[in-house]
């Protein structure tokens, strides 16, 4: 099969995440009936998961409320790396914070990844857990001097790192910045074990309880949509995208971005190691253990959400870049993520905002959920319990600097625009569309979003996203109407795939 065909193959079938598949179903119950806990926790997904065990070790009375089943967003969609090298962030930190917040960023992912391997040495849990080097390189003499002030800085922070100019995988390059003992490992088998020892310490999961309100000033009172209330003395939002629009804004302060993924089988060895390049298009690189043997991850290709066309054309990128460095036989698997990032690259971990002390957030993890998620539940699980953490300073979620107030003009700038310009956008009068194509059309003075499937049949949806009422834009890689002021996704019928929206598209 040569590589168009074996593109072609891989395209035909819909997008299939490896970390599901190889993966059981969940089947926690949802919530029928009203409660009180201590700490309620919107989300499901790593942060959620991992916060929850570690808060009923505290012996917590703990409730987590998941829109879906637990651990199918973002969690189920990533690198899996469990690294403290999150490309270039070490002297950015340190220029717009100091060393001392340096410091705690790097002390807060290194202890991450020792908290994760000593609880699958200590529980045996079998998750694919392996020690790897993690690199960060370039072809461009633009980023030797950076990968160079990096590898001071990272240094200064006790990190073992080092310089060197050649991979071991066959890409050339100028240099390279090495992180030793960092780690890789399978996300949905460690997290579906610890979801299991968090049901046994009395944590409740409870799954399709879409959370569509919150009350009170504490204790707070979580609504979902079948209209079960779980009060709480703390609440914490980890639905990756707060959920609730006004504490602290957070909707002007974060902006989301895709990514995407193939798997390629390979006939060379993969040298081990995970790799990312400095520049873009990012290009990041590991090995993926299966029963059916070694596979070669590689991931990339970011763009903000709702924005781009022919958005097929990333999978092809990624599957053209492993078809140049090995003899590709098969793309089994491909998919996309979605990821939020906070104004100045730190994600948002702690206290909501100051007049709501027990209500909290994490979000923002810029792609390096992995560690983020682990920190995340140290953090709130000390602030919960202790009422500090030493590393709250660093992701303390009302920071506001210089290079906060910079992007914030630049991404509010952005939706402004993107708002005006989804509405004013022209739309067809005539509903031609062929099989498994939309179009945006009138239909009985609406503007509509207008998908056909493979048995002509039309899925019909007000594209007026029902957040904060900007307009949606196909996604024809996922099939998936995706907004591109807030990031906002749903599925040909209206059907929220992620929010922060809270309610689906108006059916036509």
């Amino acid at each position: 099969m040569n590589q168009q065909s074996k593109a072609n193959s891989t395209l035909q079938n819909p997008p299939k995440s490896f970390w599901i598949a190889s993966t059981p179903k969940t089947d926690y119950p949802t919530l029928n009936e009203d409660l009180k806990v201590d700490v309620a926790i919107i989300g499901g997904g790593m942060v959620g998961i991992t916060t929850a065990y570690l808060l009923a070790e505290e012996g917590l009375k703990v409730a987590v409320l998941e829109a879906d089943r637990i651990l199918l967003g973002a969690t189920a969609h990533t690198t899996a790396k469990l690294t403290s090298q999150h490309g270039l962030i070490y002297e950015q930190i340190k220029h717009q914070m100091g060393l001392e917040k340096a410091k705690q960023y790097a002390d807060a992912n290194e202890t991450a990844i020792k908290f994760v391997a000593k609880l699958i040495e200590e529980k045996k849990i079998d998750c694919d857990f392996s020690w790897q080097s993690a690199y960060v390189y370039t072809q461009s003499n633009e980023y030797i001097q950076k990968l160079q002030d990096e590898l001071t800085v990272a240094e200064e922070l006790g990190i073992k790192a080092s310089y060197q100019t050649e991979l071991e995988i066959p890409i050339p390059i100028k240099g390279a910045l090495r992180f030793d003992n960092q780690a890789q490992f399978h996300p949905r088998k460690y997290l579906l074990t610890l979801a299991k020892m968090l049901e046994d310490k009395g944590g409740g999961i409870y799954e399709q309880s879409r959370v569509v309100d919150l009350q009170g000033e504490g204790p707070y009172d979580v609504i979902t949509l079948k209209g079960k209330r779980v009060t709480a003395s703390h609440v914490i939002m980890s639905s990756h995208y707060p959920c609730h629009n006004f504490p602290g804004l957070y909707f002007s302060r974060l902006y989301t971005e895709r990514a995407y993924a193939v798997v390629a089988k390979v006939k060379e060895p993969f040298p081990g190691g995970m790799y990312i390049n400095a520049e873009t298009p990012t290009r990041s690189l590991r090995s993926l253990p299966t029963e059916d043997g070694e596979r070669v991850l590689i991931v990339g290709e970011k763009h903000k959400t709702g924005h781009g066309e022919n958005l097929v054309q990333h999978y092809l990128n990624l599957m053209n870049f492993a078809e140049e460095l090995f003899t590709v036989e098969d793309f089994p698997y491909r998919w996309s993520t979605q990821d939020c990032t906070t104004l100045d690259d730190i994600p948002y971990i702690g206290q909501m905002t100051s007049d709501r002390p027990n209500l909290y957030i994490a979000s923002g993890f810029r792609k390096w959920g992995m560690t983020h998620s682990t920190v995340s539940g140290l953090i709130l699980r000390d602030l919960i319990v202790k009422g500090e953490s030493p590393w709250q300073e660093v992701y303390h979620p009302s920071r506001f600097n210089s290079a906060s107030a910079v992007e914030f003009v630049v991404q509010n700038t952005d939706v402004g625009i993107n708002f005006v310009s989804g509405k004013l956008k022209p739309v067809q009068d005539e509903l031609t569309v062929n099989p498994g194509e939309a179009i945006v059309a009138d239909v009985q003075g609406h503007r509509a979003g207008v998908y056909k499937d493979s048995e002509n049949q039309l899925h019909i949806v007000d594209t007026t996203c029902t957040h904060l009422g900007c307009e949606v834009q196909w996604n024809d890689a996922e099939h998936s109407w995706d907004c591109p002021c807030h990031g906002s996704r749903f599925t040909i019928d209206g059907k929220i795939l992620e929010g922060p929206a809270m309610q689906e598209l108006e059916t036509l």
